[in-house]
């Protein structure tokens, strides 16, 4: 087992660095293979009435001369060991770990994202728990009273719960249990956890129920499915013969052998959603990564959009790797394959 652990971290790391390259590629290679010059880059960090002579200095400053390696490595070394950007009015020290330095905001990215990333974690977090049981239980209960009028019901819900948008849903949401009947808190309001857990909550529970229903649909059906494919097993009958009880032929054989591939889905929709929560944070004006890069879009901020993209991209690499290890404790084959 220690062996395997091994090799995926170390195939985590070599993709690390493959993300790493491509994100840099794309906000640097692609704008200069359609006909960017560094000149052009720099325009984005002087104002309007710059001179040509100003924007050639600044793009000397900034390092847009140099080779993409030399940029590359100098961004890389910025992560580690901090960095200082001379934008011509003067020198910014960015300390470690760097991630860049937005010459609209006049401040280093890592703060900001640090301030931002508690947001979009607790609403990914209390969202999947949420989801996770609803499908999870939902798709059981639908496998074992196939064709029931349960079954029927549960499935229509699921389809409507992946068919309806996250703008939709949430902003009918805001307007019914907020605002019509005020059970839930309205937007534009958010408290950290730090400062009183239950008003945490409060603030993030209509968030969480709206991403709960579309994700838990999809789960619901992958459950129901799964369920219904392992319950037909040899080894299912085998164990009611051996006289188990029916809970635990459910749980312990049915659905622990149908968490693999939901094991699977949950990594990546945990990751994509740390990323691609923007619709749901600009519904309800919640002050995360998404609405950040969202602002950061409009104001053509692109150091922080790629530092963000960086950060979510490695976020997915990471728990991709949690999930690999997770493998090996809910499947007894792969760990004796790994030993």
């Amino acid at each position: 087992m220690i062996t395997y652990i091994i090799r995926r971290l170390f195939a985590a790391v070599v993709l690390l660095f493959i993300v790493s390259a491509a994100t840099f590629a794309i906000f640097y290679l692609v704008p200069r293979l359609l006909g960017s010059t560094p000149e052009t880059l720099a325009t984005r960090y002087v104002g309007r009435a710059a001179t040509p002579e100003t924007v050639n200095l600044i793009a000397h400053k900034l390092g847009f001369y140099d080779p993409l390696w030399v940029q590359y490595g100098r961004w890389i070394k910025g992560i580690f060991l901090g960095a200082e950007y001379d934008y011509g009015a003067g020198v910014e020290h960015c300390p470690a770990p760097c991630f860049g330095y937005s010459f609209i905001t006049r401040q280093p990215v890592w703060p900001d994202l640090l301030d931002r990333l508690p947001v979009t974690l607790s609403l990914a977090i209390g969202a999947s728990i949420l989801w996770l049981t609803f499908g999870l239980s939902t798709g059981v209960v639908s496998a074992l009273r196939r064709g029931s009028l349960l079954d029927r019901a549960a499935m229509t819900f699921s389809l409507a719960g992946v068919s309806l948008p996250i703008f939709f849903t949430g902003m009918i949401s805001l307007l019914v249990f907020s605002y019509k009947l005020g059970w839930t808190a309205p937007c534009c309001t958010y408290t950290p956890f730090t400062e009183s857990p239950i008003d945490w909550a409060y603030a993030l529970l209509l968030p969480w129920l709206v991403l709960a229903l579309q994700f838990s649909a999809q789960y619901a059906r992958l459950t129901r499915a799964g369920m219904l494919d392992t319950m037909g097993e040899d080894y299912i009958r085998t164990a009611r013969a051996k006289g188990l009880r029916e809970r635990d032929v459910n749980i312990k054989h049915g659905l622990r052998a149908t968490l693999t591939p939901i094991l699977t889905i949950f990594g990546l929709d945990f990751g994509l959603l740390l990323g691609g929560a923007v619709l749901t944070e600009q519904v309800f004006s919640l002050p995360g990564l998404g609405r950040l890069v969202f602002q950061a879009i409009a104001n053509r901020d692109l150091l922080v959009v790629r530092n963000v993209v960086m950060l979510l991209a490695a976020t997915v690499v990471v728990i991709n790797f949690a999930v690999d290890v997770l493998y090996v404790v809910i499947d007894p084959r792969l760990r004796s394959r790994s030993a």
